[in-house]
């Protein structure tokens, strides 16, 4: 039947692969994936100004500058509001989706309000002239932005019995990891095969969740931080190698060898997680020599003390 997948004990997603220490079956695409980190009425800032485009277009051909002026810079003004409001909502969600976090370091929601209020205030007094209700306009404005989008977490988050310095040290290196993977996926990203990109995402997941580990018990921090430098770095490194090397036209097992990194990679990051919750300092340890060699012995990451 069209469309209908076959397999068995020795297909590559079998039992017997997984006997061979090949990649088991991945998990479900969508685990660990939001929605979206924007909101749609948050989207919907972004059309909003489109009628003080059109105004400022048709004001330049009347030869109406004040206008113009106007209509012009009120539309860069409330694009620019919902922009940094979408960029308050993305660092809001990575915000939330940690047991410890220090507070984004730019208020981007305030920045937004205030910027709304500003523009419209600006959009009155230039095109109407009114004064005083110009900024009663732009404070009504700037509170119902407010009102229906909120402010930014102002607060550190932390976890009960875990005192401040322990819980910044966390917050620290998470944030390091972070920087990271960001700077993985966005290398992944111009891959043009989207399963692997698919694939460097969730590897990218997996290593989310041992970050969660992490900051629901700070003391495994001294542990992990061999994880969040030797895995992360290997990852990253090889990343940004494998994309240059496909976008140059590919070398022969390129692929083949990052994939098995990937493989490794991702059976490491379930392992140290399982290491982590039952606080097995002895498989841990040997895990990350394990993986350190394999990075030294692998043609996709520059051994330690040689250039890249």
């Amino acid at each position: 039947m069209a469309g209908q997948r076959y397999g068995g004990p020795y297909s590559p997603d079998g039992p017997a692969a997984s006997k061979e220490g090949r990649a088991a079956p991945p998990p479900p695409p969508f685990r660990n994936r939001r929605a979206s980190n924007v909101s749609f009425r948050a989207r919907l800032m972004f059309a909003l100004p489109a009628p003080l485009l059109f105004a400022g277009l048709f004001a330049i051909g009347s030869g109406d500058p004040a206008a113009m002026l106007a209509d012009l810079g009120g539309f860069a003004g409330l694009t620019g509001s919902a922009w940094l409001l979408a960029e308050g909502q993305r660092a809001e969600a990575a915000y939330a989706a940690r047991a410890v976090a220090r507070p984004p370091a730019i208020p981007r929601k305030l920045f937004a309000a205030a910027l709304t209020g500003v523009s419209i205030a600006a959009v009155n007094y230039l095109s109407l002239d009114q004064g005083l209700g110009s900024v009663a306009y732009g404070l009504v404005a700037a509170l119902a932005h407010v009102a229906a989008f909120g402010v930014d977490p102002m607060r550190k988050k932390g976890i009960a019995g875990v005192d401040d310095f322990a819980a910044e040290r966390v917050a620290k290196a998470i944030d390091a990891a972070e920087e990271l993977l960001r700077d993985t996926l966005a290398a992944a990203a111009g891959l043009r095969d989207r399963r692997l990109r698919s694939r460097v995402e969730r590897v990218c997941d997996n290593a989310r969740e041992v970050f969660r580990v992490v900051e629901r018990d700070p003391r495994d921090l001294p542990r992990s931080r061999a994880f969040l430098s030797v895995y992360l770095l290997g990852l990253r490194d090889a990343t940004v190698k494998y994309a240059d090397l496909a976008d140059r036209g590919g070398a022969p097992g390129a692929k083949e060898r990052y994939e098995a990194l990937l493989s490794d990679l991702e059976t490491s990051f379930s392992k140290q997680r399982t290491h982590l919750l039952e606080d097995n300092r002895g498989d841990l340890d040997i895990e990350i020599e394990v993986l350190r060699d394999r990075l030294r012995q692998d043609g996709l990451v520059p051994i330690e003390g040689e250039k890249a």
